[in-house]
C-alpha cells in the first residue's frame, strides 16, 4: 500500500467551501399544493437544484469534465471542438488533496461525462459526484485495465511509521500519464468512453485519438533511443511521480517525499543523505514552481545539479503541452544521467 504525506504548502489549494443549506421558501395559498416534485427538491443540494433547471448542453454539444490537467490535455485532444471540455482542479493545485467547490458540484450536475485518472488519485470526487445527483452522468475511468505498480522503485522512508498518513493510495502509485505507453491506453480508454456516450461523433473521437497516439508513440520512441545510452541511472525526487516512466526506461527513481513540499523536514534531508550515500545518485530533481532554499543548498552540500522534472499537475491546456513538457523532461534526463 503507498501512504502519500507531506502535502505541498506552495502550490494553490482548494480550501472546504460549505455547500450553502437549501432555504425553503414559503409557498403562496394560491400555488398548486399538489406539485410531486415537491417533495424530492428539498433533498438536493443548492447546485444540484439549479443544475436542473439549466439545460445540460446548451451549445448542443457533448458536456464532458474532467479532474485535473493531464486527463483534460488528453480528453481535449480526443473531442477536438465536438464537446466542450471543462476541468475541475485547476492547474497548479495539488490534486491529491484537492477539496471540490459548490462551482464542482454545479460542473459535474450539468454534465454529460466525467473523466477521471483514478486508480484512487481523485479522493474528493465520490462525494462530489454523489452531491450532484446526476443520474444521466457517464464516467470515464481513464486508468481501466492498467496494472498500477506499488513501489517498484525505493521511496525512502523515516525510522519509525508516520501516523499522520492521510492519502493512502491502496490501488497503487495513480502518476500513470508520465509513461507515454501508459498515456496511450488512457487516450484510448477516453476515446472508447466518448464513443459510447456521445456515438454520433464516433468517427471525430477515433481519428482525433489516432493522431494523438501516433504522436505519443513517436515520442516513446524517442525517449528509448536517448536513454537506453544511459541505462539504469538513478535520480531522487521529492514527489513519488515517475516510477512508472523509469521503469520503463530502465531508469531508478528514489524518491523521499511522496507529495512535494515547500519545506522539506530535517529527516527529508536526512533521508536524502542517505540516499545519495547508498546509491550512485546522478541528480537530484524538483518541481516547477517550487522555490525551495533548503533543496538548492542540499544539492550543493551532495555535489549534485538541482534540475526540475515536470509532472504535468501545473502548465498549459493546449493538448500539445503534453509534448512539449515530456520532451523538456527527456532533455533533463539526458542531460542528467550522463
Amino acid at each position: 500500500m503507498m501512504n502519500y504525506r507531506g502535502l505541498r504548502t506552495g502550490r494553490q489549494r482548494s480550501g472546504i467551501l460549505p455547500i450553502i443549506a437549501l432555504v425553503m421558501l414559503s409557498m403562496a395559498t394560491s400555488c398548486n399544493q399538489s406539485n410531486p416534485n415537491q417533495g424530492r427538491t428539498s433533498e438536493q443540494s443548492p447546485q444540484a437544484q439549479e443544475a436542473a433547471s439549466t439545460p445540460i448542453a446548451q451549445s448542443g454539444k457533448t458536456k464532458v469534465v474532467t479532474t485535473f490537467l493531464p486527463i483534460y490535455l488528453f480528453t481535449k485532444a480526443v473531442t477536438g471542438n465536438v464537446a466542450d471540455v471543462e476541468i475541475l482542479v485547476p492547474p497548479g493545485t495539488e490534486v491529491h488533496e484537492y477539496q471540490a467547490t459548490p462551482e464542482n458540484v454545479k460542473a459535474i450536475a450539468t454534465a454529460n461525462v466525467l473523466v477521471k485518472n483514478g486508480l484512487g488519485l481523485e479522493e474528493f470526487l465520490e462525494n462530489t459526484v454523489k452531491n450532484a445527483q446526476n443520474s444521466k452522468l457517464t464516467e470515464i475511468d481513464a486508468s481501466k485495465s492498467i496494472k498500477p505498480l506499488n513501489e517498484i522503485s525505493p521511496v525512502v522512508k523515516t525510522d519509525k511509521e508516520e501516523e499522520d498518513h492521510d492519502h493512502e493510495h491502496a490501488q497503487g502509485n495513480p502518476h500513470v500519464w508520465l509513461d507515454p505507453v501508459l498515456a496511450k491506453q488512457q487516450v484510448t480508454n477516453i476515446r472508447d468512453g466518448l464513443i459510447a456516450a456521445d456515438p454520433a461523433n464516433k468517427a471525430i473521437y477515433e481519428a482525433n485519438a489516432a493522431a494523438y497516439i501516433k504522436e505519443l508513440e513517436s515520442l516513446n520512441s524517442e525517449f528509448q533511443q536517448t536513454l537506453q545510452k544511459t541505462p539504469s541511472c538513478t535520480f531522487i525526487t521529492f514527489h513519488d511521480a515517475f516510477p512508472y516512466l523509469a521503469k520503463r526506461y530502465n531508469l531508478k527513481q528514489v524518491a523521499v517525499v511522496q507529495i512535494p513540499e515547500d519545506q522539506l523536514s530535517p529527516t527529508d534531508v536526512q533521508n536524502a543523505v542517505n540516499a545519495v550515500k547508498q546509491y550512485n545518485v546522478k541528480a537530484l530533481f524538483s518541481e516547477p514552481g517550487v522555490d525551495n532554499k533548503l533543496l538548492t543548498s542540499l544539492s550543493k552540500d551532495l555535489k549534485l545539479t538541482l534540475q526540475t522534472l515536470d509532472s504535468l499537475e501545473t502548465g498549459e491546456t493546449d493538448p500539445q503541452h503534453y509534448f512539449k513538457a515530456m520532451k523538456a523532461n527527456l532533455q533533463t534526463l539526458e542531460t542528467a544521467c550522463k
